[in-house]
């Protein structure tokens, strides 16, 4: 069957940076609307986790969003992070997202490539430092063995949740193809539409946890990334796409 319309379980991207330029341009109606959302933790919320920000001379950050809640939490429970607090970001694109809050060259940041492993040496040349580790209520499993088998000082401290969004707004999710990119868009689209049925609708996942909750829910996955040769979404749905609407 032809493909005619796909909705993507996302924001919609700035035309500068948007990966599918090219389905845009074509005939196809491509919608965005994300499936989930971040909800912040307040700070009663923080208490009750027994956290002190005082107590603790290095922060953990993992995303954006990590960074955006610690320095709202700390703010609100009017903690003045001290010039002496040491950041171990994942990634360089946090690293300097944290510009956003403090004066980046008067701190001290260690910076990994992608991965919390990537870490292991600063960690280890800090290994007397007392951590905090703020979070989603849904971390990966590795965060905590890595900081484990370091045998490191941490404390997690959950400081935003992720949850379903609201789609009550539509009428259907009538779209020729879904794009899903984690288990909660799953979960969001049969909690705002208990009674989906696929019928002739492609489902395409991101990730291994995104296909198992697909299947897990009863869908037919079509699309599956990565794939060899297919790093991306976008570019699977251009071959998809260019396969299904030749015939």
């Amino acid at each position: 069957m032809k493909v005619k319309s796909i909705l993507v379980s996302q924001p919609q991207p700035k035309p500068e940076a948007s990966p599918y330029v090219k389905l845009e341009k074509s005939n196809i109606k491509i919608d965005f609307r994300p499936f989930i959302h971040v909800e912040g933790v307040d700070a009663k919320d923080i208490r009750k986790q027994k956290i002190d920000f005082s107590q603790y001379t290095s922060v953990i950050l993992t995303s954006r969003n990590a960074v955006d809640h610690f320095f709202r939490l700390a703010d609100e429970t009017r903690f003045k992070v001290p010039d002496t607090m040491k950041y171990f970001c994942v990634s360089e694109n946090i690293a300097n997202y944290l510009q956003n809050y403090i004066v980046y060259r008067k701190r001290k940041i260690y910076v990994g490539e992608k991965h919390i492993s990537d870490l292991t040496s600063s960690f280890k040349k800090h290994k007397e430092e007392t951590f905090l580790l703020p979070t989603s209520d849904i971390l990966s499993g590795d965060i905590p063995k890595v900081l484990n088998d370091l045998k490191l000082n941490w404390t997690r401290a959950i400081m935003y949740r992720t949850v379903s969004s609201d789609l009550s707004d539509l009428n259907n999710v009538k779209y020729d193809i879904l794009v899903f990119f984690s288990p909660l868009g799953i979960k969001s689209l049969f909690e705002n539409f208990p009674k989906f049925k696929q019928d002739k609708t492609r489902i395409a996942t991101f990730g291994k946890s995104t296909v198992e909750a697909a299947t897990q829910a009863g869908l037919k996955v079509d699309i599956q990334v990565p794939a060899p040769g297919i790093p991306s979404m976008s570019m699977a749905l251009e071959e998809y796409i260019k396969s299904a609407n030749k015939k």
